[in-house]
């Protein structure tokens, strides 16, 4: 994009009048052709694998992306927009954060869940000690209850589009997403624990598992494009979705997040800060199918950028595929440093 030097005096002017130059007026932060060219850098890296990206600069607008249409599977990356719909139902006023969900065997779900692991030694939470289990601990249980409450997964996608959130599909419960990928039958309640669900899964024939697997990465069910990811952050941080008061909640939620720390967060400098929701497949036959994170970086000047990573189908393991995310966010944020001679002072 060329900015002419009266529109670039323009801006300059504004900016110096304390006034915010209108969307698009500023010199744009990254370079395409550069980011592209290391992006694919990056992707080769991942052998086998599959590596999709969008980034945007939330100051200006400007969006770029490399794999950003293609369709990726979401795992734990939905309880980010879950939770938000779940805030939506609060500030609908027809869900209570104090609302007390009481649990039965029949309503837990596959690890990761601490929820579960307590049953029944703990069988009553309210909605926002779900909230805060499924999107700030990953708790499998807490985000297939919540999302009981607020009407299922189909409820979940059509309030996202009712946002104009496209391409980001909420499809199954974890509870059935999960054994789905593993070639496993239905959940059931005596799977609940780490060494139960291994079991169950020892007695799938390792072939069976290896088929489902590889077919659950084409599947289109619950999946996202990077681009639609990099939508819902850019929505959520421009208070489109939710109160400001929700909207505080959730980025606070994913700001506190300890999971998926050497990822986006492992690319973060200092005086800077993330709130980010990442999302893994169980590891299998030597295999972790799934390795993603999406979030929103501040930088120390106050900028926010919008990266959304995904990456399927890759033969390393998932600490190397951490390291491949951790250094699109390194990518991400060089970019971000490196504002154009002439471009604006950053808000």
């Amino acid at each position: 994009m060329l900015i002419r030097p009266a529109l670039l005096a323009l801006t300059l002017l504004l900016v110096r009048c304390g006034e915010p130059p209108m969307l698009g007026q500023e010199v744009p932060l990254f370079d395409p052709n550069t980011l592209t060219a290391q992006f694919q850098t990056v992707a080769d890296r991942a052998g086998s694998g599959t590596l999709g990206v969008a980034v945007e600069d939330l100051r200006t607008g400007q969006v770029m992306s490399f794999n950003g249409e293609r369709r990726f599977p979401l795992q734990g990356v939905s309880k980010a927009p879950l939770g938000a719909a779940v805030l939506a139902e609060v500030d609908a006023g027809r869900l209570k954060l104090d609302q007390t969900v009481t649990i039965e065997d029949e309503d837990l779900s596959p690890p990761y869940s601490p929820i579960a692991d307590a049953w029944p030694g703990r069988k009553d939470y309210t909605i926002g000690d779900l909230l805060e289990r499924a999107v700030g601990d990953s708790d499998n249980t807490a985000a297939d209850l919540l999302m009981r409450e607020i009407g299922g997964p189909g409820a979940v996608t059509a309030w996202l589009q009712s946002r104009k959130i496209e391409r980001l599909d909420i499809d199954r419960y974890t509870r059935q997403l999960e054994p789905d990928s593993l070639g496993l039958a239905s959940f059931r309640p005596d799977w609940k624990g780490e060494a139960a669900y291994r079991a169950a899964l020892g007695a799938v024939p390792a072939q069976a598992r290896r088929r489902a697997t590889l077919a659950s990465l084409t599947d289109p069910k619950d999946t996202a494009t990077p681009l639609a990811a990099v939508r819902f952050l850019e929505a959520l941080n421009q208070n489109e979705l939710l109160s400001p008061a929700s909207t505080q909640r959730l980025i606070g939620l994913m700001i506190h997040s300890p999971a998926a720390s050497g990822r986006l967060r492992a690319a973060l400098p200092n005086e800077a800060g993330l709130a980010h929701m990442g999302g893994t497949a169980r590891t299998d036959l030597g295999f972790t199918p799934v390795v993603n994170d999406i979030g929103t970086y501040r930088l120390k000047d106050g900028r926010k950028v919008a990266v959304a990573v995904f990456l399927s189908g890759s033969s390393l393991g998932e600490v190397e595929q951490e390291r491949l995310i951790a250094d699109v966010g390194r990518i991400v944020i060089k970019a971000a440093g490196e504002v154009k001679s002439g471009s604006s002072s950053p808000r």
